[in-house]
């Protein structure tokens, strides 16, 4: 267990394609969520802070769960090259990508019309296990799909699916504010 990023966990979790998002309701009830993201979305801001563009889906558990506790928990996993797993434990906020104050870190990222929140994580404790359990996969490029959706809702469709599916968690939390 570290009490921050190293150079090394930085060069290694910027360099996959692919992460693991988990949060969880506050009390007993409620369901853990685990979200994968991807499409050039992560950036590390310094060794106690990470960020990553939230893009419209099909649900808002995340940023439900964010808006309740605050607790993450973001997994990295090595899928070729050197077995590795890392996994950053902290706090986050979200910041709609509207608002003036996620300017900063919405310039991080590649333009998607589908980006719906950036979420900013301060990072409390970092851990590395051995990942020899995780299969060798070769990454073979990024899914067009979600991009190529938001693009054919274009912004008022998009608005309007975010207003009809993700304003309440699959347990009932609030999700994202209803423009």
């Amino acid at each position: 267990m570290l009490d921050s990023i190293t150079p090394e966990i930085s060069a290694f979790i910027t360099s996959q394609h692919l992460f693991f998002v988990a949060t969880a309701p506050s009390g007993p009830d409620g369901r853990v969520n685990v979200s994968p993201k991807g499409l050039d979305t992560f950036a590390v801001i310094d060794e106690h802070t990470v960020a990553w563009l939230d893009l419209t889906g099909s649900g808002i558990e995340t940023v439900a769960h964010l808006r309740d506790n605050g607790r993450i928990t973001l997994m990295f996993c090595a899928f070729d090259a050197k077995p590795n797993i890392v996994r950053l434990y902290g706090c986050a906020e979200f910041l709609s990508v509207d608002d003036p104050a996620a300017a900063p870190l919405v310039a991080l990222f590649p333009r998607h019309v589908g980006a719906r929140t950036v979420v900013r994580v301060t990072v409390e404790h970092v851990s590395t296990s051995c990942g020899y359990a995780v299969p060798l996969m070769d990454f073979v490029g990024e899914r067009p799909t979600l991009d190529e959706w938001a693009e054919r809702r274009g912004p008022d469709g998009i608005a309007t699916y975010q207003a009809e599916k993700n304003a309440t968690s699959i347990d009932g939390l609030p999700g994202l504010p209803v423009r």
